[in-house]
């Protein structure tokens, strides 16, 4: 298989921008509504990597618009460069969850911050899920089985969460 050369966030942007130009706004939009259930982005990684893929000719950008807005669109050599990137193996999963970060220590922690961690942890998840189920809900309505698929995940993962929360020693 091809080296693509890209990084999961520039590859990320390229698969955005198959939907049209964007700007860095617009695309932190679209990852934010596409990608946020189980892929983050932060503004600033989206800031630094956008130049770097203009550089090499993956995107161009186009002429400036409201307030310096910059907008940017694939290339032909973007969208190859996005399709060697599909084909790669994706590599490992990386866990980094601040709860069980926070548990694995659980010992260093007064019994009040437990219960107050797991509260807290258990309201973001129940959150999270009752919105990404209905992010689920709209994505097969518009027929996106692949989106509908990859929300799923985050679907399961905030299942999983909230079991392990209940299984959590808090106590």
């Amino acid at each position: 298989m091809a080296d693509s050369g890209v990084n999961p966030t520039a590859a990320a942007l390229l698969g955005l921008l198959h939907e049209g130009p964007m700007t860095g706004g617009q695309l932190m939009a679209a990852a934010e509504r596409r990608l946020a259930p189980y892929w983050s982005m932060t503004r600033s990684q989206v800031y630094r990597e956008l130049p770097v893929l203009a550089e090499r000719g993956l995107v161009r950008m186009g002429k400036p618009g409201p307030r310096s807005s910059q907008p940017y669109a694939i290339t032909a050599a973007g969208k190859r460069t996005f399709s060697r990137w599909l084909a790669e193996e994706p590599g490992r999963d990386t866990i980094r969850n601040p709860i069980a970060l926070r548990i694995a220590f659980g010992e260093l922690h007064s019994a009040s911050q437990l219960k107050n961690l797991q509260a807290a942890a258990n309201d973001y998840h129940t959150e999270a899920l009752a919105k990404v189920r209905e992010q689920v809900k709209n994505a097969k309505k518009e027929g996106d089985a692949y989106d509908a698929s990859a929300l799923e995940f985050a679907v399961a993962y905030h299942k999983a969460a909230l079991s392990w929360l209940k299984s959590a020693p808090v106590a």
